[in-house]
């Protein structure tokens, strides 16, 4: 690593081949409104902008949340001067003054700026201005290279043994899915009777962008399965990804093949799998939320309206609105809820439906689970949650995120912080169901902008393990299963291939004081049991169609729909049997309406109309002088928004005990 000779500054935690490209001592970093500012060395990488304080923060992580940006996530660098015009920096650029101020605006929604005195900081100021135009212009995506990396140099300072003891309890908790062990550890906790764990896809040659194991039906075999693959687009066939404990399956699946035509026994095979004995099917298809494109221009709107006076105070709410972000917000929470009550109603399955399956499946398979499972609403739960929905699903991050150069605009849609968004209205509606806290949502937001760690590095496993051994010499062979690992103690094959951390390794960025913040201490305590008899009170008592039966789910109603493969049959007549939503449930009413007297324990019902949609201010609005500064800094604003919070947690849990006290069961559930 290289440097200033001669220079003093506090010791840089570089990443393994991290070189210091320039650097500029006394430089000042601005703390929002007025003159107050930071004094400390900005030094620029051919990994990131790091700014190290004067007086370093006692942490012994490799990164600092608020002075840390890396390269990719730079979205424009603008240098100022009191004496020219302030100019936009690219690698092609020439700076032709003294830069007394560098702009760094990110794609997270941060505004870092630096300022430089009139000390002797010119020749530096313009260095390293220079050096951050040019490094973020040639900087490449870690994990779109054939770059070998070395693993992580431990930090110089020991941490304590608690510390130690709390990290490896969160990462034994959190299930990457990267072995079989672990698939078959969640299929237990769910307790899905008539599904297995299935290796048909362990190398990945029968969907390169599925995981290696799948959840499929246990009376379903290999041979059988594999005649499923061609009839979905990109080979994306129908698995299991939830099972309701009254019963219900949810599944998720690319869209059918356009060309498919397939043979009776491939007819059997693709009814097994979605009808299976389970009850009616029920196809979701996710036409009705926003297209990839009406996300990405929404997310532009919205960033560009969050910076420094891009509107007039009085307008606005108004341009917020124009933005339609919020309007996607709502949308997707509202179909959660249609998927959630008719999976808590009714003994049925559940199919997403998307083109790719890669994307909108992603984000209400994950919706639907944090709404019906408690389990998804701890910290260890939710980080499994988002390894198995999306990392092992095979979410293009880095295409979606735009961190690729060569990536079109077409390909760029913010999707999954779409879905941090619509966790954080969960969160802001049902405080007390939530281990979990905004300031752990917001390290996550910021977190999948910065390829430093494995977890949001690649688009699918298969990409992950990519150089690895394609199988472990010590793996048996079965007819039914395939090649299996030797023990639960041994992790995935792609696991090994990659030596950079997860993200869930939090002690890398954050320090012990702000990871105590990710946990709500309470919000695991008040979490409920989920309803295992499918005959419990409260769940409707009307006639409902028998097993393979087709249904359709549109805009909260039920119509019979077949299969592409049936539609030389006689369509099949609607039916009292094809009720609405409104009918399969005794919490009746309007869906979007006032709330239901009493939803199943453990199901969260949130209210997605007008102002119940809130703006996600401490994300957002970062980047706006006013605005606190950091996720930890108190500020006015922030204050009040806190105050509000701990008074809305306060309600939720005095009303929860005086259900304790009046009843001998446990407490209702908030909502």
């Amino acid at each position: 690593m290289s440097g200033a000779p001669g220079s003093r500054r506090p010791a840089f935690p570089g990443l393994p081949g991290e070189l210091v490209l320039e650097e500029a001592a006394g430089a000042r970093q601005r703390c929002g409104e007025g003159d107050g500012s930071v004094p400390g060395t900005l030094l620029c990488t051919n990994r990131r902008v790091a700014f190290l304080p004067a007086q370093a923060p006692g942490s012994r992580a490799f990164f600092h949340s608020d002075y840390d940006v890396a390269l990719p996530c730079i979205r424009k660098l603008v240098a100022a001067s009191s004496f020219a015009k302030p100019k936009v920096l690219t690698a092609t650029s020439t700076l032709k003054f003294i830069p007394e101020e560098l702009a760094v605006f990110c794609r997270d929604f941060r505004l870092l700026r630096f300022h430089f005195h009139e000390n002797g900081l010119a020749p530096q100021a313009f260095r390293v201005a220079n050096a951050i135009a040019q490094a973020r212009e040639m900087a490449t995506w870690l994990g779109d290279t054939s770059e070998e990396h070395n693993g992580w140099s431990c930090p110089a300072e020991a941490p304590s043994e608690k510390e130690v003891e709390e990290e490896e309890e969160d990462s034994a908790a959190t299930l990457l899915f990267e072995s079989l062990w672990d698939w078959e550890k969640e299929l237990k906790r769910l307790g899905a009777v008539g599904w297995r764990v299935s290796a048909v896809n362990e190398r990945f040659d029968m969907a390169p962008s599925l995981p290696r194991y799948l959840w499929v039906p246990s009376g379903l075999l290999d041979h059988d399965l594999k005649r499923t693959f061609a009839h979905f687009e990109e080979r994306r066939v129908p698995r299991l990804c939830w099972h309701h404990p009254g019963g219900s399956d949810l599944l998720r699946a690319a869209g059918f093949h356009p060309a498919s035509e397939p043979g009776s026994e491939d007819v059997r095979c693709l009814e097994a799998l979605l009808l299976g004995g389970r009850g009616p099917c029920v196809l979701v298809d996710t036409a009705e939320l926003p297209t990839l494109a009406d996300i990405q221009l929404a997310h532009l709107k919205l960033r560009a309206l969050c910076l420094p006076g891009a509107a007039a105070e009085e307008k606005w709410l108004s341009a917020l609105e124009g933005t339609r972000w919020l309007d996607h917000v709502r949308t997707c929470l509202r179909k959660a809820v249609e998927v959630a009550l008719l999976l808590a109603g009714r003994r049925c399955s559940i199919l997403l439906q998307e083109t790719s399956d890669r994307d909108l499946n992603c984000l209400l398979a994950s919706l639907v689970q944090l709404l019906g499972d408690p389990h998804a609403r701890t910290l260890p739960g939710f980080q499994s949650l988002v390894q198995r929905e999306w990392v092992a699903a095979g979410h293009p991050f880095p295409h979606r995120l735009g961190l690729l150069h060569r990536d079109s605009p077409q390909e760029e849609a913010p999707v999954f912080l779409l879905f941090l968004d619509c966790t954080w209205q969960l969160l802001q509606q049902f405080p007390a169901a939530f281990g979990f806290t905004e300031a752990y949502l917001l390290a996550l937001h910021d977190s999948s902008f910065a390829p430093y760690f494995s977890t949001f590095l690649f688009s699918c496993q298969r990409q992950h393990g990519r150089g690895s051994p394609q199988r472990l010499h010590s793996q048996t062979y079965t007819p039914v299963n395939g090649w299996r690992d030797p023990s639960p103690g041994v992790r995935g094959v792609g696991s090994a291939a990659c030596s950079l951390p997860t993200i869930w390794d939090w002690g890398l960025r954050y320090s012990q004081q702000q990871r105590v913040q990710f946990r709500n201490p309470v919000g695991a305590a008040m979490q409920h049991p989920d309803t295992t008899d499918p005959q419990t009170p409260g769940r409707p008592t009307d006639a409902w169609p028998g097993p393979g039966s087709v249904f359709v789910l549109t805009k909260g109603t039920l119509s019979p729909q077949p299969f592409p493969w049936r539609t030389s049959r006689p369509p099949l007549r609607p039916s009292r049997r094809a009720p609405s939503l409104e009918s399969l449930s005794e919490w009746g009413g309007n869906l979007w309406g006032s709330l239901p007297p009493r939803p199943p324990p453990g199901l969260l019902l949130p209210c997605a109309t007008g102002p119940s949609i809130r703006l996600w201010h401490r994300c957002y609005l970062r980047g706006l002088p006013k605005a606190q500064r950091g996720r930890f800094a108190p500020s006015p604003d922030g204050l009040a928004e806190e105050l509000t919070l701990l008074q809305d947690r306060l309600s939720a849990w005095q009303a929860a005990g005086l259900c304790t006290k009046t009843t001998s069961g446990p407490p209702a559930p908030s909502w």
